[in-house]
C-alpha cells in the first residue's frame, strides 16, 4: 500500500506539479505579467542593474533601518540563500544529463519568465506587508492573498504548504546533500556531521531575521564568489570548447539530442520540460518563498525592492546555472557514463581541469546547502506565525517548530531521504498554485505600482509614503 502511495505521489509530481501543467502555468503567468508591466524589467534593465549593483557596495547604518526591518541587500541575500542551493550545482547537472545541452536554453527561458514573476511577487509582498504583535515587519503571499484578495482560506493553504515544505526542501533535503558531500569527500561519519550542522543551525536560527540576515549577508557573497572563481578558472582552461558548448545548447534546444556515448538521447519536448522545471526549481520564482524575506526590507517603494527580485533570478539562473552548465558541457562528461550521479559529474568536471577541483564543488555545496537551510527556516517560521497569529500560545508553537526544524536537520544528515524528496517536491508545487492565482488576480495593483515607480525611478520617496491608493483591498485586517 505504501509503495502504491509513493508511486502515485511520484506520478503527481512528475506529470502535474513539476510537469508540463506547472511549466505552462508558470510560463503563462510570466507572459501575462510581462504585458501587465509592459516588459519594464527588460526594457529598463539598466535601472535594475544600476540600482542593485550600486547597493551591493552600500551597507545601511543600523540606526537608519526602521524597527523590525532589514536592508534591501540583506533581504536579497536571505532570499538568495533560499534559491542558491544544490539546484545550481546538482540540478543543472541533472538537467544536462537527462535532457541534453538543449535543456540549458529552456532553463534560460524559464528564468526570463521568472524575472517578471519574482519582480511582481516581491513588489506585492512589500506593498501588502504589515506588522506583527512584536512590531516586526512581516509579509509574503499569505498577506497579499488575505489582504488583497480577501480569501483567507487560500492564504492559510499557502502557509500550511510553506510550513510543511520547510521541513523537506529546507531542513532535511539540504542537510542530506551537505552531509553526503562532506562524508564522501572527507570521510566524516554522518552522525557527527549531523550534530555539528544542527548545533550551528540552531545558533543562527534562534536570533530571528536579524541574525539570519546578517549571517547570509556574509555567507552568500563569499560562497558565490568562491564557486564562481573556481568555475571561471575551469572555463578559462577549457576556453576552446566554449563555442562548441554554446552551439550545442542552441542546436539541441530545437532539434533534440541523439544518443552520444553514454547519453541515451532526448527529444525537444523532453529537453523543454526538464530545462524549464529545473529552472523553476532553481530560482523558485512563483513559489512565493523569497517574497517572505523581501517583505522585511527597508525600502521607499515596493517596486524598488522588486528590482532585487529580478536581479535574484538573473544571478541565480542566468549567471550561476549557465556557468555550471558550461563547465559540465566543456568537460564532455555529460555523455560519458550514464551511471554517473549528478553530484559526481559536477565534481569530476571541476577535478579534471583543476587539481583538487572537486573540493570546490564540495565546499560550494556546504555553503549553499547550509544557507538554503537557514533561509527556509525563516520562511517556515513566518508561515507558522501567520497560522497562529491570533492564538495566545503562538510563540510557544514557534518554539516547538524551531526545535522540530533543528531535529529534522539532524535527521536529514543521517537518513535516506528518497521519500522526503517526493513530499518536498509535492509541497513546493502546491505552494505555487495559490501564489500564482494571487499574482494574476492582483495584476492591476502590480501595474499601478510599476507605473508609479518607473515614472521617476531615481526619486527617493519618504519611508512613510502611503501606496494604498494603488492597491486592491478586500480585507484590511492587520496583525
Amino acid at each position: 500500500m505504501f509503495d502504491i502511495f509513493m508511486s502515485a505521489l511520484s506520478t503527481l509530481n512528475n506529470n502535474v506539479l513539476w510537469g508540463i501543467p506547472m511549466v505552462v502555468l508558470m510560463i503563462g503567468t510570466g507572459i501575462f505579467l510581462f504585458f501587465v508591466i509592459k516588459g519594464v524589467v527588460f526594457t529598463r534593465f539598466n535601472i535594475v542593474m544600476r540600482y542593485t549593483t550600486k547597493t551591493l557596495f552600500h551597507r545601511s547604518d543600523k540606526s537608519e533601518l526602521e524597527h523590525g526591518s532589514i536592508s534591501p541587500f540583506q533581504a536579497v541575500c536571505t532570499a538568495l540563500a533560499g534559491t542558491l542551493g544544490t539546484g545550481n550545482i546538482v540540478g543543472v547537472a541533472l538537467a544536462v544529463a537527462t535532457g541534453g545541452p538543449g535543456s540549458i536554453f529552456w532553463l534560460w527561458l524559464s528564468a526570463l519568465a521568472g524575472m517578471v514573476i519574482k519582480y511582481s511577487e516581491v513588489t506585492l509582498a512589500v506593498a501588502y506587508r504589515t506588522r506583527n504583535d512584536r512590531g516586526e515587519i512581516v509579509g509574503g503571499p499569505m498577506y497579499y492573498i488575505s489582504r488583497g484578495l480577501g480569501t483567507t482560506w487560500l492564504a492559510v493553504l499557502f502557509a500550511i504548504f510553506g510550513f510543511l515544505a520547510s521541513f523537506g526542501i529546507g531542513a532535511s533535503v539540504q542537510a542530506n546533500s551537505l552531509a553526503g558531500s562532506v562524508n564522501a569527500t572527507f570521510g566524516i561519519p554522518l552522525p557527527v556531521i549531523g550534530v555539528v550542522v544542527a548545533v550551528f543551525a540552531g545558533l543562527v536560527l534562534i536570533g530571528g531575521i536579524k541574525r539570519i540576515s546578517h549571517f547570509t549577508e556574509i555567507l552568500i557573497p563569499f560562497a558565490a564568489i568562491f564557486y564562481l572563481v573556481g568555475a571561471l578558472v575551469v572555463l578559462i582552461i577549457n576556453a576552446a570548447e566554449i563555442p562548441t558548448a554554446i552551439a550545442l545548447i542552441f542546436q539541441d534546444a530545437f532539434t533534440g539530442t541523439a544518443a552520444i556515448g553514454g547519453f541515451t538521447g532526448a527529444t525537444v519536448m523532453y529537453a523543454c520540460r526538464i530545462g524549464m522545471s529545473r529552472g523553476v526549481f532553481t530560482h523558485e520564482a512563483g513559489m512565493g518563498s523569497a517574497p517572505i524575506a523581501h517583505a522585511s526590507a527597508d525600502t521607499d517603494h515596493p517596486a524598488r525592492q522588486g528590482l532585487w527580485g529580478t536581479f535574484e533570478v538573473f544571478f541565480d539562473s542566468i549567471v550561476m546555472c549557465t556557468i555550471t552548465g558550461l563547465v559540465i558541457l566543456t568537460s564532455g562528461l555529460w555523455c560519458a557514463d550514464p551511471m554517473m550521479s549528478e553530484g559526481a559529474m559536477s565534481s569530476m568536471a571541476f577535478g579534471q581541469s583543476i587539481p583538487g577541483g572537486q573540493y570546490i564543488v564540495t565546499v560550494g555545496l556546504i555553503f549553499f546547502a547550509f544557507a538554503t537551510l537557514i533561509a527556509w527556516y525563516y520562511y517556515g517560521e513566518k508561515c507558522v506565525e501567520y497560522l497562529f497569529r491570533t492564538h495566545r500560545g503562538g510563540r510557544v508553537v514557534i518554539r516547538i517548530y524551531q526545535v522540530a526544524y533543528v531535529a529534522m536537520v539532524f535527521a536529514g544528515c543521517v537518513a535516506n531521504l528518497d521519500m522526503v524528496w517526493e513530499f518536498a517536491d509535492c509541497f513546493n508545487g502546491l505552494m505555487a498554485i495559490p501564489n500564482l492565482i494571487a499574482l494574476i488576480a492582483l495584476a492591476p495593483a502590480i501595474r499601478r505600482l510599476s507605473q508609479d515607480f518607473f515614472c521617476d525611478p531615481d526619486r527617493k520617496r519618504p519611508r512613510d509614503t502611503d501606496y494604498s491608493s494603488l492597491l486592491i483591498f478586500h480585507d484590511k485586517w492587520d496583525v
